[in-house]
């Protein structure tokens, strides 16, 4: 089920080194965190994480693969996550002076979480990435190449939601200090729509 302990944690300092460094995930837990607490940013960063898990399980199965074969489903997939991050900052711009949160309870955590499961699945290039970058640390030698598939990638979304769940308790505590003041209410929600548009221009342009 696993490679080599040398590889294993050169594999382990590989995603270290990828989890620290800013990306868009990252800056979606951020920025749901800030805009809506602690509890928004849990929430999306259980949703992207198990978004992660979803491109793990389709690269275990060689569903992933499709991407690569077929450039239309790529670009469909892509410009659909576009729209999706895009939407969502327009609505953020759109009710930056709002200064309430979201209901509390199951709904607004649900949202949140939806938010980043689909932000994540519908990103083709964490399919791509997952289907390129962990095969290089599976030893076929050592048999069960799914097994290591899956291990890998299971510590992979683990090392993600803890570095995630961090940066949301860190931001949604800043939130619920200061959201509640109209002036930074609205550069906080300013800032959270320009990022998923941001995101989603990003997600658009870069093939």
């Amino acid at each position: 089920m696993l490679p080599e302990a040398a590889t294993y944690l050169a594999y382990l300092g590989a995603i270290a080194l990828l989890m620290i460094t800013p990306g868009p995930d990252m800056m979606f837990v951020l920025a749901n965190a800030g805009r809506w607490g602690v509890r928004a940013g849990v929430a999306a960063a259980v949703g992207v994480a198990a978004g992660e898990a979803v491109h793990v399980a389709a690269a275990a199965v060689g569903l992933a693969s499709l991407f690569a074969a077929n450039p239309v489903l790529y670009q469909v997939v892509r410009y659909a996550g576009a729209g999706y991050l895009v939407w969502l900052g327009i609505r953020a711009l759109r009710h930056r002076a709002d200064t309430a949160r979201p209901q509390s309870g199951e709904s607004g955590w649900w949202r949140s979480f939806r938010r980043g499961l689909v932000t994540n699945v519908l990103n083709p290039k964490m399919a791509l990435f997952t289907v390129a970058f962990l095969p290089q640390f599976i030893d076929p030698a050592r048999g069960f190449v799914t097994g290591q598939l899956l291990v890998l990638g299971a510590t992979f979304i683990a090392v993600q939601l803890t570095v995630d769940l961090g940066l949301a308790l860190l931001a949604g505590r800043f939130g619920d200090r200061w959201l509640r003041r109209p002036s930074v209410a609205r550069r906080i929600n300013t800032v959270t729509g320009t990022v998923f548009i941001g995101l989603g221009a990003r997600l658009a342009t870069l093939g």
